[in-house]
């Protein structure tokens, strides 16, 4: 179950922790992986560590509006093949209370997290609905459902994610594809490793499940979504958090 075997996928934003694991994941289960992301160190890096079969890289600055809208192209041509799975998981933060927002903090995390996505799936759905097969992923987060101090901007976006991901798959729906989200909780990171004990026991103790999350956590979801055992899933938000909010 849960194989991916000829299936192309492009993973954006794969040069982060939750990216590498959500590309590694879908390589494992047997798909060829065209990994983006703006460091490409980091992505040749990647694509060494996965073997460097099946694996390629697209450097991409997806603030870029050009950039973003020839990102499917260009991870076709270098795959060799054309896509069959989409998962929008670049995005930023600039976070500030709303008060002190300049709009530039506000244009620029809509348009990376919330713009450059729908570009994407533009692009994507033009081949996926013409073959009639498609899985579209889109990576939001807790906070679009439960909004967050200082996130104004980053939880507006997500949300719209979420509302835009259901659009998309009432139109898609008909030509058997697929459009869903994953919206994952706290997981460790970078960051979240320098924060001070008292500060992790406090994150912790708000998750049922009493931990952070790991990034295979929300590899594995979105794997699920990928795959052919989940076919009938559509317009659907996975909330990964360990049950920090049960919606």
């Amino acid at each position: 179950m849960f194989r991916l075997d000829g299936k192309t996928a492009l993973v954006t934003g794969a040069s982060g922790g939750i990216g590498r694991a959500i590309a590694a994941t879908l390589h494992a289960q047997g798909a060829t992986v065209i990994l983006s992301g703006t460091r490409e160190a980091v992505l040749q890096e990647q694509v060494k560590e996965l073997g460097g079969e099946r694996a390629f890289y697209v450097t991409a600055n997806l603030s870029e509006a050009a950039e973003a809208d020839a990102l499917v192209g260009k991870a076709e041509e270098v795959a060799g093949a054309p896509l069959d799975i989409l998962v929008n998981n670049a995005g930023l933060t600039r976070d500030t209370l709303a008060l002190r927002m300049k709009d530039q903090d506000w244009d620029q995390v809509l348009n990376v997290d919330l713009s450059s996505p729908f570009r994407l799936c533009r692009a994507a759905l033009k081949g996926m609905l013409r073959r009639r097969a498609g899985r579209i992923v889109n990576i939001a987060s807790v906070v679009g459902t439960t909004g967050n101090a200082g996130q104004a901007n980053y939880s507006a976006a997500k949300a719209g994610m979420v509302g835009m991901s259901k659009s998309l798959a009432q139109e898609a729906g008909s030509r058997g594809v697929t459009v869903n989200v994953v919206a994952p909780g706290f997981i460790v990171t970078p960051m979240t490793d320098v924060l001070p004990d008292a500060q992790k026991e406090k994150l912790t103790s708000a998750i049922p499940l009493g931990r952070l999350g790991k990034p295979e956590d929300v590899a594995s979801a979105v794997l699920y979504l990928c795959t052919e055992e989940a076919g009938w899933v559509t317009g659907s938000t996975l909330h990964v958090n360990g049950g920090m909010a049960m919606v």
